[in-house]
């Protein structure tokens, strides 16, 4: 009976033991967790953004509206895609949601400061990122009417000067650029070799035209990340059109847009439908020229025009090193120097011919 006693009591400790350290695991386990969702990270997400198509309309209003001029319907599609972030440096996604979107494709995990400079603060990424949306549409507009043979003087501006940079206090938005040590400028490259190979003796003298009056700043460039040597502005070209195009779509930020929008303006300014009713989507930077240069966020871009229905892809020759290797099935990538090549591209797509001509990207 003593030895059946003692043998009770051996497994009521072990049940005591088997317990508390079961509440232990349970309490640790919720802490961790809570841990994972309460914790700041130094990331945040990128996924794939809503696509806007450029010859629709977006709260009742067309995207591009011709105004002074014959404009022509379209039965496709030319999507402007986007990447949407998530999370901002003051409150950044949780370790859970990192987790996920590390195993997930689709998404990218980013540092914060790939983002958000640790000189910036959010709204001045914001500001700019919609700045350059402006500029480049300015652009896009330029390089379609130029591919349709109308003529578009232009004079440099400045979009932006970033707060506490060697501009501030100096030059001011609005502000068109005149000269930069007493030498014309016709061109914003030139502005940038200039301020490159700045001597480090002397700073450097900008003369604008604010409000009619010409005004001559000394501003001292400084190093960006890069190793290059900036003045804390963003520029662009203030255009002169002979037709008035609107552009809108909405909160979007960035220049990304700039080939699409450029595509869909040849489009409304053309008779017949450019498209020939394909749902097209595509990317990429446009110069005035017509140039198409690379953006950032691509293989997200392609995940989303996939999504949205698209069976086309216009890309950016200098994203093609991503590309490879990441195409969607069923989605065609179509290599793209200029606007001209994208043109040509949506000529030969809508009347299904010669399609083994077309450029894609390859290793």
């Amino acid at each position: 009976m003593t030895f059946f006693q003692r043998q009770r009591g051996g497994s009521k400790a072990m049940v005591s033991a088997k317990r508390g350290l079961g509440f232990f695991v349970a309490v640790s386990f919720f802490i961790g967790l809570v841990t994972l969702v309460v914790l700041p990270t130094p990331y945040l997400i990128e996924r794939p953004g809503p696509t806007f198509d450029v010859l629709g309309e977006i709260d009742g209003q067309q995207v591009i509206k011709i105004n002074n001029q014959q404009s022509y319907e379209s039965e496709g599609q030319l999507d402007v895609l986007t990447v949407s972030i998530v999370g901002r440096p003051e409150r950044t996604p949780s370790w859970i949601e990192i987790g996920l979107a590390w195993l997930d494709s689709k998404q990218k995990v980013v540092p914060v400061e790939a983002l958000y400079p640790p000189n910036r603060t959010s709204e001045e990424v914001r500001a700019e990122s919609s700045a350059m949306m402006e500029v480049s549409q300015q652009d896009a507009v330029a390089a379609g009417l130029g591919y349709l043979g109308y003529e578009t003087p232009r004079e440099i501006y400045i979009a932006q000067v970033t707060a506490d940079s060697p501009s501030s206090g100096k030059l001011v938005a609005a502000d068109f650029v005149i000269s930069v040590n007493g030498e014309r400028l016709t061109n914003i490259e030139q502005l940038r070799e200039i301020v490159g190979a700045w001597d480090q003796a002397n700073p450097v003298e900008v003369t604008v035209n604010r409000d009619g009056v010409l005004v001559s700043q000394e501003v001292t460039p400084v190093k960006d990340a890069e190793g290059n040597y900036r003045l804390g502005i963003l520029v662009g070209y203030k255009y002169d059109f002979p037709v008035d195009v609107d552009l809108q779509l909405g909160e979007v930020g960035g220049p990304s847009g700039g080939m699409m929008f450029a595509l869909g303006i040849i489009d409304r300014l053309t008779p017949g439908d450019l498209t020939g009713g394909l749902h097209v989507a595509g990317t990429g930077t446009i110069q005035e020229s017509g140039i198409v240069g690379p953006i950032g966020g691509v293989v997200l871009k392609l995940h989303g025009a996939k999504a949205a229905g698209a069976t086309v892809f216009l890309a950016p020759a200098g994203n093609c090193p991503e590309i490879v290797g990441n195409e969607p099935d069923g989605l065609r990538v179509v290599k793209i120097d200029k606007l001209s090549d994208a043109v040509l591209a949506l000529e030969k797509l809508s009347k299904n011919q010669d399609l083994a001509s077309l450029p894609s990207c390859t290793k």
